[in-house]
């Protein structure tokens, strides 16, 4: 028994050290942490630059084309023509030759734009999937926020169910020594001791979890702990408004989705164009070490056409696929519209039962108080039993359990709807 109390001691000194550690910590604060610090959201910050990168890869083809070559030849033989039975060699059989040619496209029937659009698109769309992990970011943010608040709230249910059955097996052992009821009061006070010990320990735990989540979420040290702002609520303005408010049009996947599919669109026009011609124009120096002709560095300008004729249908391939490509995207952002039109309506129910449970567990708890306060009398005035109490408290926690998971949960549901909505 001695073990017992003692043990008790110790949890509800631990839960009262927990919670008095580090500064206050508002909701903002933590998501302005997680902003900067959180590991998903650095690693998905490449995407865009990395797309950026093939943008202006993409862009190269507005410029022209400059190539340098030098080096030295050694032939066995140097070439000559024979003229009227006579040999005349035309070059040296050693020779350094150098050059330099500028070449630029001046018409490729579109290609060259198609393949800057869909750059520009393919950047647009990772920068937009960027903002949504952000925004999911925030709602895991809001939701472990919520959770430690909640897990705090049934700590103190938690407590106040400990003190009334250490009350009650106080004043049962005080009757048992009376000689007014048996052991078996005191007996069944001390399991629901033990056993709403344990429920503290599990609440307890799952407070303890939800600071290493948000702590990972915020990059802070897994040891931080910081005092919450118990008065958090978020803007419920959408919660009523149906109809065109479930269209999502702000959610930064759908756009990041709609800008997947542009690309591929442009995707299919350059692969289409392949088969078309290129108009170019090149310019160039070309020297080669030979004593023997007058003009060893040739000059040129040049306006050519280039068309492929055959390449073993890798034209027609990619074409193809191209097209089934885009067909994909297209089911892809049907697909992210229907999911987000069902993330709303569900996180929009949820917040509306939750808004009911709120409103009838806080009947509930007046109502189990007063439960509670009847059968105590009752107990006390010898003409209740134990068990009667001892429910009476069971009920009185679990209604404020019930209450405070409400409250909670629409906290998280009206996270969750803002987030659907593409608002947070």
């Amino acid at each position: 028994m001695k073990f017992l109390h003692a043990s008790l001691a110790a949890v509800m000194f631990l839960g009262v050290a927990t919670c008095s550690w580090g500064a206050p910590l508002s909701l903002q604060e933590c998501l302005q942490k997680a902003h900067g610090n959180n590991p998903a959201l650095k690693s998905a910050a490449w995407d865009s630059r990395i797309a950026e990168e093939n943008s202006r890869l993409a862009s190269v083809g507005t410029y022209p084309r400059i190539d340098a070559t030098a080096g030295y030849t050694m032939q066995l033989e140097p070439q000559a023509v024979k003229m009227l039975g006579i040999t005349a060699e035309t070059q040296e059989p050693n020779f350094a030759f150098a050059g330099i040619a500028a070449t630029y496209t001046i018409y490729d029937f579109g290609r060259r734009d198609a393949r800057i659009r869909q750059a520009s698109a393919t950047t647009e769309a990772a920068v937009q999937a960027f903002m949504f992990s952000k925004g999911d970011v925030a709602l895991q943010v809001i939701e472990a926020y919520f959770r430690i608040l909640e897990a705090g709230r049934l700590l103190q249910a938690a407590d106040e169910e400990v003190a009334q059955i250490t009350e009650h097996r106080r004043v049962a052992q005080v009757l048992f020594e009376e000689g007014v009821v048996t052991r078996n009061d005191v007996l069944q006070a001390e399991v629901r001791i033990a056993s709403a010990v344990q429920k503290r320990l599990a609440v307890s735990n799952s407070r303890e979890n939800g600071w290493l989540l948000l702590n990972y979420l915020t990059g802070d040290d897994p040891g931080f702990r910081g005092e919450l702002d118990e008065s958090t609520t978020l803007s419920s303005a959408n919660l009523t408004e149906t109809g065109n408010s479930d269209t999502p049009i702000n959610r930064h996947d759908i756009k990041a989705q709609k800008q997947t599919l542009e690309a591929r669109e442009f995707e299919v026009r350059e692969n289409r164009e392949n088969y078309l011609p290129e108009i170019y124009t090149r310019l160039g120096v070309d020297y080669a070490q030979n004593d023997k002709v007058r003009e060893q560095a040739i000059y040129s300008a040049t306006v050519g056409i280039r068309v492929n004729l055959f390449d073993g249908f890798a034209s027609q391939a990619a074409h193809e696929k191209a097209v089934k490509q885009r067909s994909r995207q297209q089911d892809a952002l049907r697909m992210a519209e229907q999911h987000a039109l069902l993330e709303i309506r569900t996180a929009r129910n949820d917040a509306g039962i939750a808004k009911e449970r709120i409103r009838v567990t806080e009947t509930a708890i007046r109502q189990s108080e007063e439960n509670l306060r009847i059968n105590k009398e009752r107990y006390q005035e010898r003409v209740g039993i134990a068990s009667e109490v001892l429910d009476a408290q069971t009920l009185v926690t679990q209604a404020k359990t019930d209450y405070y998971r409400a409250l909670y949960d629409y906290q998280t549901a009206t996270a969750r709807l803002q987030n659907s909505l593409g608002e947070l």
